[in-house]
């Protein structure tokens, strides 16, 4: 690890750390980073989910009292997060490369569609409430799917989950937005430690990301509370859409 690279990471963790703790989507900074410095595709994502563990912690210490209103819906979605991200890890360490990298794009793609498409969704849903049986299956079901994706990549994870959240909870979309940095973080801890066991990470790498990834997710944090709910849904869509055109090129 050459000095030019640790501060490339360094800077690739804060610029996650902040994209992380307002929309999802850091992974579109850390993953072709350490793509360009060298590291292998299947290493680089596992690495990457390491090191940007600290971004959600700045995230949640950044947004606590925020976070603290929505601990009782996090233990309603904790064992499908817990089992989706799991199974996720798993089949991210039995893929082969190629498929890998095929599949991820459209995933992303299709997270974005979505959250672009919530609003009507959610006038479709607007009689339901959130105790209603279809609104119930829809959140516990799509977590789990959505939990599978983020422990296999979790680039845009942060952009489903949203989507997911909102359509399946009324609720202000800043609120919906701590629910999803808990499990965001849920997720990404579950997978670093299952790749930390299996010795799949790059370690003096992932430092350097988690270093940068603790500062910008207390400064993300931040700048997520003063964002208006159009801005947000605007800075959401712009990742998610510049997350897209990354992977597919």
């Amino acid at each position: 690890m050459t000095i030019p690279k640790a501060i490339a990471l360094i800077a690739a963790g804060i610029v996650a750390g902040v994209f992380n703790a307002i929309a999802g989507g850091g992974t579109l900074i850390t993953f072709p980073t350490l793509l360009a410095i060298g590291v292998p595709s299947l290493t680089a994502n596992i690495t990457s989910s390491v090191g940007i563990v600290p971004t959600y912690v700045g995230s949640i210490i950044g947004s606590r009292e925020e976070v603290s209103t929505q601990l009782p819906r996090v233990k309603q979605l904790l064992i499908v997060t817990f089992l989706g991200g799991a199974l996720g890890s798993v089949l991210l360490l039995t893929t082969p490369a190629a498929s890998f990298r095929a599949i991820v794009p459209w995933l992303v793609a299709f997270a974005t569609v979505l959250f672009i498409a919530q609003p009507y969704l959610i006038q479709r849903l607007a009689h339901l409430h959130d105790s209603h049986p279809t609104r119930k299956v829809l959140l516990q079901l799509g977590t789990f799917i959505v939990s599978i994706y983020g422990g296999y990549f979790g680039a845009g994870v942060g952009i489903m989950l949203l989507a997911l959240l909102g359509i399946g909870l009324s609720d202000s979309l800043s609120k919906i937005n701590s629910l999803r940095t808990v499990l965001s973080i849920i997720l990404t801890l579950l997978s670093a430690t299952i790749f930390a066991i299996h010795g799949h990470v790059l370690w003096s790498a992932a430092l350097c990301v988690a270093v940068g990834s603790l500062a910008g997710g207390l400064g993300g944090a931040r700048i997520a509370q003063f964002l208006s709910p159009v801005w947000l849904r605007r800075t959401v869509i712009i990742i998610g859409t510049a997350t897209t055109i990354s992977l597919f090129l």
